[in-house]
């Protein structure tokens, strides 16, 4: 049964999948750093972050001492970059915040937290470990081929893929190595914070931890970013034609 979506202000959808629409297209309105000037889409939003401070509660509000205005701000890391919204507080103070989390009304749980740690520790290794494959194997057209079908890709459009075992497979041998399979320990995670958009791990040790096991136990490959992997996923152990060195 599809969960319906109610915010302060009036707004109401039937589904949830109906609000993430909304504001999905809202956030593809505005331009990076411009801010949200419609009155309507400024309304939805403060909206949306009053729901978000009403659920997600394990850190600081959003709204903090008062909202000034909303804007669309790239929330970058190693090798990817994705749009979303942040807020600028009438104190000055920015962050930003998850519509999606906001929509669905519930906090990551300690088990994605722990995986988007996980990625964090080892994000520059693979940006690095696809940099050196393409300068390696790279034809003269700058391109190198898809490890599934040959197509030749360039480098925007090539995923580097956990061929086996896939990268969630690794985090959860991880944790259970060290006894976490119902979670992480307190202390283990970074509680959010303002702008901080992933989840890191407090003690540097446990991060080289997982960088050390993950660069002796992952298998990658490149495969086109819009290749449909379900049939790979299927296979339990997948050949890989030319593996991509950490």
């Amino acid at each position: 049964m599809a969960k319906s979506v109610s915010l302060p202000n009036g707004r109401f959808w039937k589904a949830q999948t109906a609000a993430l629409d909304h504001f999905k297209n809202m956030l593809r309105r505005y331009a990076d750093e411009q801010p949200v000037e419609s009155y309507l889409d400024h309304d939805d939003l403060v909206a949306l972050l009053e729901r978000y401070d009403a659920v997600i509660v394990d850190g600081p509000t959003k709204i903090g001492r008062g909202i000034d205005y909303f804007f669309r701000r790239q929330n970058a890391g190693e090798g990817f970059s994705t749009p979303g919204f942040w807020v600028r507080r009438v104190d000055g103070s920015e962050t930003d915040f998850s519509y999606i989390q906001a929509v669905k009304g519930q906090p990551k749980s300690n088990a994605q937290e722990f995986y988007d740690a996980c990625r964090a520790a080892v994000a520059a290794d693979l940006l690095a470990a696809k940099k050196r494959h393409f300068t390696a194997f790279a034809d003269s057209t700058g391109r190198v081929p898809c490890d599934l079908t040959g197509e030749l890709l360039a480098f925007p459009d090539a995923h580097l893929d956990h061929a086996y075992p896939t990268f969630g497979q690794l985090v959860i041998t991880f944790r259970a190595a060290r006894g976490w399979q119902h979670g992480a320990p307190n202390g283990t995670l970074t509680l959010p914070a303002d702008a901080q958009t992933t989840t890191t791990f407090v003690d540097s040790a446990v991060a080289e931890a997982f960088r050390l096991f993950h660069h002796g136990a992952a298998t990658l490959r490149i495969v086109a970013r819009h290749r449909n992997l379900s049939m790979s996923a299927g296979q339990r152990r997948p050949k890989v034609k030319l593996p991509v060195q950490i």
